[in-house]
């Protein structure tokens, strides 16, 4: 699958891919349902027919169709108005029986669950406790310290941290590895998290809206909850997933986010060596303050991205949009403008300059607090999928 850890994953491959010519792809929309369910989706097989299925809030779509859709627990659809109790999917075979089973990110600062898979039987899912007070609006999903397993980075309670868990008796037992020293910024609500590479050392480092957590080089001590050394620096006043990437292709891993989340501004922050220490530049992608560039492009409420290569050319784009009704029809500015849904495709002059080029997927739908990709046609070109306010969508990629 590729998802926004796609950003992690292939930081290295990238640089020596052979680049073929860029094709830009056509979206084919599928409204899967057009109630409020959930701010997240995601995608595995479920049934184990080798086939990619969709999960959004309590159903699951199979694939390669979704017309099909299978109830995981019984809830009512959700108020636009208001809020749901999923925030997020993510999926993993939990308790390692070989079936995929659902993790749920709920209502900010609340207890996570997963769901897990009945193996082909009917009827719903059992439920089952996970890690305690899921804090953050956007989660990701990856593996941060080598040889520890995967599971969400996150703040809990005056902590920034991430999750693992470890099988025992068909189980999997939760633990939360704190790597800040505790501050009380990090409540149930704080935008603004990723991870990646920042200093090139080949560990995988925590970033936040005002700096990054350098992940230190023994494994025990970057799991021992003793706090990892901190790099200040101003990313965002309010930001959604922080992707790490090497934007322009000289050799260090660059930051690409939303300026603030509910608001305006979409950046990318190129790495740079100041006195000897880390330093970044920025490059507006989209205005943070658009009544200074009139005739930009501008949108607000970017409050999810994912990374794919959506043309072929080997090189990492992103996709990011508007969610609809963040706070309601009346809680933030441009609240009822049109969900709009983009990609950005990255691009290189093989000068060392780099700019992102936008291209409009759809203007109903946007995201959610979180927008996923995968291949889920097998044609081996990223498509995407959608949960939000305004229902659950798959924009297959043609």
């Amino acid at each position: 699958m590729k998802h926004a850890v796609l950003f992690l994953a292939v930081l290295t491959a990238v640089l020596s891919v052979s680049f073929t010519e860029a094709k830009e792809p056509k979206f084919k929309k599928i409204t899967l349902s057009d109630k409020f369910y959930a701010e997240g989706a995601y995608a595995g097989d479920f049934n184990k027919d080798g086939k990619p299925d969709i999960v959004a809030g309590p159903y699951w779509y199979a694939g390669p169709d979704f017309t099909k859709k299978y109830e995981i627990y019984d809830t009512a659809s959700f108020n636009p108005e208001a809020y749901s109790d999923n925030f997020g999917t993510f999926i993993a075979d939990l308790n390692g029986d070989g079936w995929d089973d659902v993790f749920i990110c709920p209502h900010p600062g609340t207890d996570s669950y997963w769901y897990e898979n009945p193996k082909g039987k009917e009827g719903h899912w059992t439920k089952h406790p996970a890690l305690k007070e899921l804090g953050n609006e956007s989660q990701q999903w990856l593996e941060v310290v080598k040889g520890a397993g995967k599971g969400p980075i996150y703040n809990m309670n005056g902590k920034l941290g991430f999750g693992t868990y470890k099988i025992e008796n068909g189980e999997p037992v939760w633990t939360f590895h704190q790597v800040s020293t505790e501050d009380k910024r990090y409540q149930r609500y704080t935008h603004g998290i990723g991870a990646g590479d920042i200093n090139g050392d080949g560990r995988v480092d925590l970033i936040e809206a005002i700096g990054w957590w350098e992940q230190p080089a023994d494994s025990a001590e970057a799991l021992s909850g003793k706090p990892w050394a901190f790099h200040p620096f101003r990313f965002a006043d309010a930001a959604s997933h922080l992707l790490v990437y090497d934007v322009d292709g000289d050799g260090k891993n660059d930051v690409v986010n939303a300026w603030h989340c509910h608001i305006y501004g979409l950046v990318w922050w190129k790495q740079v060596i100041k006195d000897g220490q880390i330093s970044f530049e920025k490059t507006e992608i989209l205005p943070i303050k658009p009544q200074e560039k009139p005739d930009a492009l501008s949108f607000s409420q970017m409050h999810a991205l994912d990374a794919a290569d959506f043309n072929g050319d080997g090189l990492l784009d992103f996709v990011t949009g508007k969610r609809f009704w963040a706070h309601g029809s009346k809680g933030d500015v441009e609240a009822n403008n049109p969900a709009v849904l983009y990609w950005f495709e990255l691009k290189r002059d093989g000068k060392g300059a780099a700019e992102f080029v936008a291209h409009k997927i759809d203007d109903n739908s946007g995201v959610g607090t979180q927008v996923a990709t995968a291949d889920l046609n097998g044609d081996k070109t990223p498509d995407i999928i959608v949960s939000n306010k305004k229902g659950t969508f798959v924009f297959l990629s043609e």
